[in-house]
């Protein structure tokens, strides 16, 4: 996980938000402030800004590629989003704290795709690079 995290640069992260009380929003702050790109993504916040990032409602709007795929959705989503985050050519996927999926597991693994599931990315961060 070091690994990922210090090789990583830009970060879509799946099921932002724009309220400051919810852990989406604020793992997002906690990116930026790191030095990482996050590009929020959410189809119901699709143009709005989010910590002076515009969000875009999925993967295939984004305009530039990301290396990680951080997902705050339950994980009965986490498959879909497995098959545009490979399609996407993101090196990595990753399934926030309480977020589990067998079959986003089973497709990251065909294609070779790294995969954390059930962690927090900021606290790991903390933990390891903090």
């Amino acid at each position: 996980m070091k690994r990922i995290l210090s090789n990583t640069r830009s970060i879509a992260l799946v099921g932002a938000s724009n309220r400051p009380d919810r852990a989406s929003y604020q793992v997002m702050e906690y990116l930026l402030q790191q030095g990482y790109r996050v590009f929020p993504v959410n189809p119901q916040l699709a143009g709005a800004i989010i910590l002076g990032q515009t969000c875009v409602a999925d993967l295939e709007d984004l305009d530039q590629p990301v290396q990680l795929v951080n997902v705050f959705r339950r994980g009965e989503f986490a498959a879909d989003i497995a098959l545009d985050a490979i399609e996407h050519e993101a090196l990595c996927l990753w399934l926030q704290e309480g977020i589990r999926s067998g079959q986003a597991a089973e497709s990251a693994a065909e294609a070779e795709l790294e995969y954390v599931e059930d962690l927090c990315i900021k606290q790991v961060h903390q933990q390891l690079l903090g």
